[in-house]
């Protein structure tokens, strides 16, 4: 309800939700050009993802490296990838999470 009975500033809303708009637009640039780290295997392998969730680097240390026994190394790329991921949303969350609130609430499609 508006204050006093009167109509709200059409102009007013608009601007704001245009700002918020902006605000939102910034906000995921920056996600696209920030990294985050993920590593497993205390190290061994460390997975580099923007705010946006994009893998962009996976190093690997020659110790996780056995011929034998790829399925190890698997599990810690997979592992890396899933650390880097969550601090991703993590990031995410940090970025977005007060402009989805400005928004009466979360974003669909963003996943809080």
């Amino acid at each position: 309800m508006i204050p006093g009975g009167g109509q709200p500033n059409m102009q007013q809303l608009l601007q704001q939700a245009q700002k918020m708009q902006q605000d939102l637009a910034n906000a995921q640039e920056e996600l696209a050009r920030t990294e985050v780290d993920g590593q497993a295997g205390g190290g061994l392998v460390k997975a580099t993802v923007t705010g946006s969730g994009e893998l962009r680097a996976l190093k690997i240390d020659p110790k996780a490296v056995d011929p034998d026994d790829t399925e190890t190394l698997a599990d810690l790329i997979v592992a890396a990838v899933h650390a880097a991921n969550e601090n991703a949303q993590t990031l995410q969350q940090q970025k977005l999470g007060p402009l989805a609130q400005g928004l009466g609430g979360g974003i669909p499609g963003l996943p809080f």
